[in-house]
């Protein structure tokens, strides 16, 4: 649930280092830091206190935005210089954006399927307690999960920066639900231990391409809104549907 507020956060420190120092890799190992470093206060604060993983992150999302907007006193970062380069530049006829997408999208596709970590996710996420049993340990693999996804948070807040060279404190506002809308689309439980990268990139550009349906038919962003909650519903009660069906089969 923190995911927009700790997009900003990043990409708002990452264009405060490239203004006051100059150097784009200075930037983005400061924004990916900051990345690590929300993703490990949730990750040991879930595991540590017991407390539900949504809490924690909904916390974490007021906690992020009252921040960037502490530091920035609610004004944008400016002169940013060479660092639109992440988020406009290109390599030859490919936008260096995609490139990046493309890297983690291997990245993680190799990382969960052809990795113990990878297995130890799905296991944790489809029943903590018989992968406890198992002699895995699930607070390890929380806390890590957490780091990982603060570093894609990370850079995703460097790439929407630099896309519109500057650094907005507002940005990312309401993200997380598209996050959310694209990765259920995508195949992935809420309730946990199912989901493919393959699938969520599949729901992300579905979720792409209906957005730009309703903008050309210029649907008013207030049903913009009613209609991507539908989809989550739709979608979590179909999930429970399959799981449930599933469960009756086995009995």
């Amino acid at each position: 649930m923190s995911l927009g507020s700790v997009l900003a956060l990043c990409g708002v420190i990452a264009t405060s280092v490239m203004v006051m120092t100059g150097s784009v890799v200075l930037a983005v190992c400061a924004g990916t830091a900051v990345g690590v470093l929300t993703g490990l206060i949730n990750g040991f604060v879930i595991t540590f206190f017991r407390i539900p993983s949504f809490i924690m992150t909904l916390a974490m999302t007021t906690v992020a935005r009252g921040a960037v907007l502490l530091y920035t006193g609610g004004s944008p970062i400016t002169g940013l210089g060479d660092f639109k380069i992440i988020g406009q530049g290109s390599l030859g006829p490919v936008p260096i954006s995609v490139l990046i997408l493309v890297a983690f999208v291997i990245l993680s596709w190799v990382l969960l399927n052809k990795t113990k970590f990878g297995r130890y996710v799905y296991a944790v996420g489809g029943n903590e307690r018989a992968s406890r049993a198992s002699g895995i340990n699930p607070d390890s693999i929380v806390v890590k999960a957490f780091i990982l996804n603060g570093i894609l948070c990370g850079v995703a807040g460097i790439v929407l920066m630099s896309r519109i060279n500057s650094g907005q404190p507002a940005g990312g506002v309401g993200y997380e639900f598209d996050a959310i809308t694209a990765v259920v689309v995508g195949g992935t439980s809420l309730m946990g231990g199912t989901g493919t990268i393959t699938g969520t990139i599949i729901g992300a550009m579905i979720i792409g391409v209906i957005n730009n349906i309703l903008n050309l038919l210029n649907v008013s962003s207030y049903w913009q809104q009613i209609i991507k909650g539908l989809i989550i519903a739709i979608a979590v009660i179909l999930d429970v549907w399959t799981k449930s069906a599933r469960n009756k089969k086995k009995a």
